[in-house]
């Protein structure tokens, strides 16, 4: 399977923040013949085990977190409408008339309910109706309703992506699954000889609703010798910030930190020199906004590196990432697992 191929496919699994593991059996017969072993552990990480096949090899971490922001039911209404709340970071101003998936019993659509400006009060400013004051039209009865979908149910976008000019995608959960999905392909296309040391793809859960989330507990039981951190970044668009925001299809970008190695960092900059690997650098002192403090700060301690993908609309329906992007992540990724000069810097 082509990358291109693999993310649409990854992106599409269901996996809202607390219900990662929904869809484990499909994620299983996508990629699970590429690596050794596939793990859940206790609290919904899922961990990815591929073995170079070398003795006392060297423990390599890659986390991506796995969650995606979404919704859960909290009532059912008269008329086949639901009352939801919002998981992670929700913006009200993009939801009305969006199309939802709710995943039940089965599996049904819904759109969420939009009032027609012909009704809305036009004395003083208009304001943003409240997440937890929307209602999702399912064109059900409410008795059929209540026979698929209960309380805590949780709703996400529909599945659907567009290709646009420039070789660029939009569509739902590129954070953080495009991301998992560029070091799936990198590692399962590597050849087992190729790889420095084993490799465990941590697929995190609960970072869109505790931040930090499971990366923690995954990095403490995995015991990594390195690791690389990988998540989305806020792409520049116009009127925002060029210093809060990076280059999109310029390559990746490398997050110079308090809570990342300064060691590591530098070497996989000389690595991304050395492969002609696009990168930008990103100045973030005290936070990266991402799993990295959690695995930074595991147990005795883990070198990690903090890498982000450009994208734009972030936390929306129709978040946009450009395929120049993800290739220069993916060949990153595969340079950072094969590399025997950082495993010789940081292994005894």
């Amino acid at each position: 399977m082509e990358l291109k191929e693999l993310i649409i496919s990854v992106c599409s699994l269901t996996s809202i923040s607390g219900h990662e593991a929904r869809d484990l059996e499909r994620l299983k017969a996508l990629v699970g013949s590429s690596f050794d072993e596939i793990k859940r552990d206790a609290v919904g990480n899922l961990l990815l085990i591929r073995r170079c096949g070398k003795e006392n090899p060297a423990k390599i971490m890659i986390d991506t977190h796995f969650d995606e922001i979404g919704m859960l039911v909290t009532g059912i209404r008269k008329g086949g409408f639901l009352s939801v709340t919002p998981v992670g970071g929700l913006d009200p101003s993009i939801l009305q008339a969006s199309d939802v998936v709710i995943y039940g019993k089965k599996e049904i659509r819904g759109v969420i309910a939009s009032t027609p400006p012909h009704l809305q009060k036009r004395d003083g400013e208009k304001k943003l109706c409240e997440i937890s004051k929307l209602f999702i039209d399912t064109g059900y009865g409410e008795d059929e309703l209540k026979e698929i979908v209960s309380v805590g149910t949780p709703v996400g976008f529909a599945p659907r992506y567009t290709l646009l000019l420039g070789d660029n995608i939009c569509g739902k959960s590129f954070d953080n699954k495009a991301c998992a999905a560029a070091a799936i392909y990198a590692v399962s296309k590597t050849d087992r000889k190729e790889l420095a040391g084993d490799v465990y793809l941590l697929l995190s859960c609960h970072e869109e609703t505790l931040n930090t989330g499971g990366a923690a507990v995954g990095a403490f039981e995995t015991d990594p010798d390195y690791a690389m951190v990988i998540d989305v970044n806020l792409a520049s668009v116009p009127e925002v910030p060029r210093c809060e925001t990076v280059e999109y299809g310029k390559g990746v970008s490398i997050s110079i930190s308090a809570v990342t190695d300064k060691r590591l960092t530098r070497a996989v900059e000389r690595l991304c020199l050395d492969k002609s690997i696009g990168f930008t650098r990103v100045a973030a002192p005290s936070s990266t906004g991402t799993n990295t403090p959690a695995v930074n700060l595991a147990g005795r301690g883990v070198p990690t590196v903090d890498i982000g993908l450009p994208l734009k609309n972030m936390h929306t329906y129709n978040e946009t990432l450009n395929f120049k992007d993800v290739y220069e992540l993916s060949s990153l990724v595969k340079a950072f697992v094969c590399s025997e000069k950082i495993k010789e810097a940081f292994t005894i």
